[in-house]
């Protein structure tokens, strides 16, 4: 992977981080966009990787279902990412 691939996957990771951190990007949105964006990898495939269901990654991905804390984690594992507890923004 050149240096201008690799400052590329990093500015699309910042991007779907940030926007699941303000709420501009739904979690299943960001998910799509990380496995489609970041890895490049069918459903089938992501789903396997992250030993999840395919049903479950469609779903997440859908916006649909109530995935548990750690099919959340296995999904975020991979670029580095994870679930947390933070403050709330007040308006």
């Amino acid at each position: 992977m050149s240096l201008d691939d690799q400052e590329r996957r990093q500015r699309t990771l910042d991007d779907i981080r940030e926007g699941l951190q303000t709420g501009r990007l739904s979690l299943g949105t960001g998910i799509r966009r990380l496995r489609r964006e970041i890895t490049g990898l069918t459903q089938t495939d992501f789903a396997r990787m992250a030993r999840i269901s395919l049903r479950t990654l469609r779903q997440l991905e859908q916006d649909e279902g109530n995935p548990t804390l750690a099919t959340l984690q296995a999904v975020f594992r991979p670029f580095g990412l994870g679930m947390g507890v933070v403050p709330l923004k007040r308006h």
